[in-house]
């Protein structure tokens, strides 16, 4: 009889694993396609100049519309990392991104400027506090052994969505009848499916493994637990050099164009190009580069990025354009992915979320400030611009590495 209850037992518990088994590769699946929902439906940043315009308001008040959207970004970022552990991985998706279609949808209806940049403000830090929870279970769910392919697979659907999400705004505007009506709604509505999405399929809350830093698990003393992790700080501020490096493609890169009189067609080649070269090789080659060890593909990475921006010093013509950026292409689909994972992989449990947190605010804050710099060195050096990117690119190369020790290997 005590067999008999026994092996009842064993049963259930065999039934017990499976079902969680399976609940967790569910969640991260919808992870996964949230990642490519959430950017698919990010038409706010792309379309928010011309709305503005539309609506009859100055290029300058339609630019700062733009800048806070982008401020607020970086604000979720930090709010979302705050959040992670109190709200999880379910709940933060789902506050946010409703969040995110109320404040969208709601700019078709609001009476003045003041609240349309509000709106803006808001909408742009709801559509971020996801994204470190998120990142973070995503992570937990994954064996170790696979976190920089499960990093790859998030970065594609980063890339997709963003790719795809441009060509169903216009598509959304002309069907419209060149009207923002059907644009705006339609982002809310994306969001509200992810957010349904997550309401179904992801846990209430993701759970920590248990260990030595299980006291930092709360509270002010997370941040100190973090900043007391010198080598983790240098690679935030090695992050954050190399995303201003990179982002001078969309700023500093068509003004060098434009001055140096090149036909803009290249640049849309070469731009369309890295697009396409992300999405279509990235992830295959993740297969091979996630068995390297970690700091030699993040310095690879960050060394090439340099490289490709010290390559626009040459003399400005449409074969310098392509052939540097296929040198910072080839670093960001080598390495990318070990980029994004590395903060999962060497936080201590309790403070995964906080690390991955730290990551995305730290390479948000470098592509917001990164145009601002990139400009006004442009302004006042011309093409020189270009070695003092490199030299920043080298350096974010260097502090990379330190940052990494030869124990954090995939």
């Amino acid at each position: 009889m005590t067999m008999a209850i026994d092996i009842k037992a064993e049963e259930r518990g065999t039934v017990a694993v499976w079902n969680t088994f399976r609940e967790s590769q569910l969640a991260v699946k919808v992870l996964l396609v949230g990642v490519f929902l959430s950017r698919l439906g990010g038409f706010l940043n792309i379309f928010i100049v011309l709305y503005l315009a539309a609506k009859g308001y100055s290029t300058e008040r339609s630019a700062l519309a733009l800048s806070v959207y982008g401020a607020g970004g970086v604000a979720g970022l930090l709010l979302g990392a705050t959040l992670a552990d109190r709200l999880g991985a379910r709940n933060s998706a789902v506050l946010g991104m409703t969040a995110t279609a109320v404040l969208t949808a709601s700019l078709l209806y609001l009476p003045g400027y003041p609240a349309v940049l509000v709106a803006v403000g808001l909408a742009s830090v709801a559509a971020q506090i996801y994204r470190p929870s998120s990142a973070s279970l995503l992570s937990e769910l994954t064996p170790e052994d696979r976190q920089v392919m499960i990093f790859g697979m998030y970065r594609f659907g980063l890339n997709l969505g963003a790719t795809a999400a441009p060509l169903l705004g216009f598509a959304l505007f002309y069907l419209g009848g060149r009207e923002y009506t059907l644009l705006f709604w339609g982002e809310g509505l994306i969001a509200l499916a992810y957010a349904a999405l997550a309401l179904v399929a992801i846990p209430a809350r993701s759970r920590p493994a248990a260990g030595p830093d299980a006291s930092a698990e709360s509270g002010p003393a997370r941040y100190v637990a973090m900043f007391h992790d010198r080598r983790y700080l240098l690679f935030l501020f090695a992050t954050m050099l190399n995303a201003i490096v990179y982002v001078q493609y969309l700023s500093t890169l068509p003004l060098e164009v434009k001055a140096a009189h090149v036909w803009v067609l290249w640049y849309t080649v070469a731009v369309s190009l890295n697009g396409l070269i992300v999405v279509v090789f990235e992830l295959p080659l993740t297969k091979i580069s996630q068995h390297w060890p970690t700091r030699f593909t993040v310095g690879l990475t960050l060394t090439l990025v340099g490289l490709g921006n010290a390559c626009y010093g040459f003399p400005i013509s449409p074969v310098v354009i392509i052939g540097a950026t296929l040198v910072w292409t080839l670093g960001e689909i080598l390495g990318g992915p070990s980029v994004f994972a590395y903060p999962a992989m060497t936080a201590p449990p309790p403070l995964k979320s906080l690390y991955i947190g730290g990551f995305q605010f730290m390479h948000t804050l470098g592509t917001a400030v990164g145009p601002i710099i990139g400009g006004a060195l442009f302004v006042r050096l011309g093409h020189g611009v270009w070695p003092v990117m490199a030299l920043v690119g080298l350096a974010a190369a260097v502090l990379g590495v330190a940052a990494i020790r030869p124990t954090d290997s995939p």
